[in-house]
C-alpha cells in the first residue's frame, strides 16, 4: 500500500475561525498528518510552537492580537528553521509579497483547491519554497514594481501597522499587541500618512480595501 502524502508529519494549525480550522484538520489527517494543536491567534500560534516543535505550522495572515505576519517575524526570529505555509483569503500580492519576504516557507490562498493544501504541505514539510500557482505571475510583477500598489512605499513593521489601524484598531491597541509604546506606533502611523497620502483613519481604511488588503 502507498503511503499517504502527508505521513506521520506534525502539523500546528492556526486561524481564528473553528470551522476553517476542522476542515483543514480533515483533510490533512485524511492525508496521513497528525495535528498536534491549534491556535486562534498569532501569539497562540507561537506559544503552541514552542510547545510541540510540528514539521509545519499552517498560519492564517488575518488574526486577533499581533496576527499572522508579526507572529511569523517573531518565530523566525526564535526558531530560525521553521516551517510555515501562510495562508489568506485575501488576492492582492502585498500580503504573499511581505509574508514571503519574511521568510515563511510557503503561501497559499484559501480558495485553492484542497489537493493544493495537501501539495504544498508536502513540499514545506521537506524544506521546499511554495508559491500558489495562482498567484505566481501577480508576486512576479510584483517584485518589479509593476501593480501599481500604494503600500509598497511602506516598510514591514509600517505595513503591519497600518493593517491593524485600517482594520479598526485604535493606537494604544497596536501598540499592545506588538509591545511597543504608543508614541512609536504615532510616528509609525505619522511616515504611514505621509506615504499614502491620508489625513485620518477612515481613509486608511479606504485604501487598504481598495488594495484588497482587508474586506468590509
Amino acid at each position: 500500500m502507498a503511503c499517504a502524502p502527508l505521513e506521520s508529519l506534525r502539523l500546528i494549525l492556526a486561524d481564528d475561525h473553528a470551522v476553517v480550522r476542522m476542515g483543514f484538520r480533515m483533510l490533512l489527517e485524511g492525508a496521513g498528518a497528525h495535528v498536534v494543536a491549534e491556535a486562534d491567534s498569532g501569539e497562540a500560534a507561537l506559544a503552541a510552537f514552542a510547545e510541540h516543535r510540528p514539521d509545519a505550522l499552517l498560519m492564517d495572515v488575518s488574526m486577533p492580537g499581533i496576527g499572522g505576519l508579526a507572529a511569523l517575524e517573531r518565530l523566525l526570529a526564535r526558531s530560525p528553521d521553521a516551517r510555515v505555509l501562510m495562508l489568506s483569503a485575501h488576492e492582492d500580492a502585498q500580503i504573499p509579497l511581505r509574508a514571503l519576504r519574511a521568510g515563511a516557507t510557503g503561501y497559499l490562498s484559501k480558495r485553492a483547491q484542497p489537493h493544493e493544501l495537501v501539495r504544498a504541505v508536502a513540499r514545506i514539510a521537506r524544506g521546499q519554497r511554495y508559491v500558489d500557482p495562482e498567484l505566481a505571475p501577480q508576486l512576479a510583477l510584483a517584485q518589479f514594481g509593476g501593480n501599481g500598489d500604494p503600500a509598497d512605499a511602506l516598510t514591514d513593521k509600517e505595513f503591519a501597522v497600518f493593517l491593524q489601524l485600517a482594520q479598526g484598531n485604535s493606537v494604544n491597541q497596536v501598540a499592545t499587541t506588538h509591545k511597543l509604546s504608543p508614541s512609536t506606533i504615532g510616528t509609525h502611523l505619522y511616515h504611514i500618512k505621509q506615504k499614502l497620502n491620508a489625513t485620518n483613519a477612515a481613509e486608511l481604511a479606504l485604501i487598504a480595501v481598495r488594495s484588497g488588503l482587508i474586506t468590509v
